[in-house]
């Protein structure tokens, strides 16, 4: 009986240390792919023009480098964070922080690329016009939408699964992992046909860049 209470200590430090195990490599992956597209976005932030489905309005390409700028900053910025915060699983409240936070980057990531995936194959089949920003002197559509559709919205979808694996493995089996699923899949599914209303012009137009 004197020994039961230090049985169920010693069997979480085991766990704790074997979930940091698991994190560990999915941490890195996730970090890797979020850090080439972040080199990817700062290559347009330093003027690169390669892929480009069109040309940039002279005298906006400040506007379209800062642009680029700012997303090669945040997304660099998330790279980092699965890694650095590996150690913060093992404490309650800042495990309870980041399955929140991954939990909204998981949801967001995949949400942005799966609506406009499809707002991307209605725009190839003449179903949906989009309107770009008037910083785009021309624009070939059908070219920005095979590049949105096979390069830049399947990173989106990747990295929010990624966030979403980080959280499955952090949370083991049991109900509450059942519970971060089902709610990130029906916020998902939610905002999806919310992003599609948008797309059909029921709601307000967003543009999508």
């Amino acid at each position: 009986m004197t020994n039961e209470p230090a049985m169920p200590a010693a069997q979480q430090e085991d766990a704790v240390s074997v979930t940091r195990h698991r994190l560990m490599w999915p941490s890195v992956a996730a970090g890797i792919w979020a850090l080439w597209y972040a080199a990817y976005r700062g290559y347009y932030a330093a003027g690169g023009t390669a892929f480009l489905p069109g040309t940039i309005r002279p005298g906006a390409e400040g506007r379209f480098q800062l642009i680029n700028l700012l997303g090669a900053v945040i997304i660099a910025a998330a790279a980092v964070v699965p890694i650095a915060t590996l150690p913060l699983w093992s404490r309650r409240w800042p495990r309870r922080m980041l399955l929140a936070v991954y939990w909204i980057a998981a949801v967001g990531c995949c949400m942005h690329a799966l609506v406009d995936i499809a707002q991307r194959v209605l725009s190839l089949t003449g179903a949906v016009h989009i309107d770009y920003p008037p910083l785009w002197s021309t624009i070939d559509r059908r070219s920005a939408d095979l590049q949105a559709i096979f390069f830049n919205e399947p990173w989106f979808l990747v990295q929010g699964l990624a966030f979403g694996t980080l959280c499955w493995i952090g949370l083991g089996p049991g109900r509450a992992r059942q519970w971060w699923a089902a709610t990130a899949v029906a916020a998902v599914v939610a905002l999806f046909l919310l992003g599609m209303l948008t797309v059909a012009g029921i709601l307000d137009k967003v543009i999508v860049f």
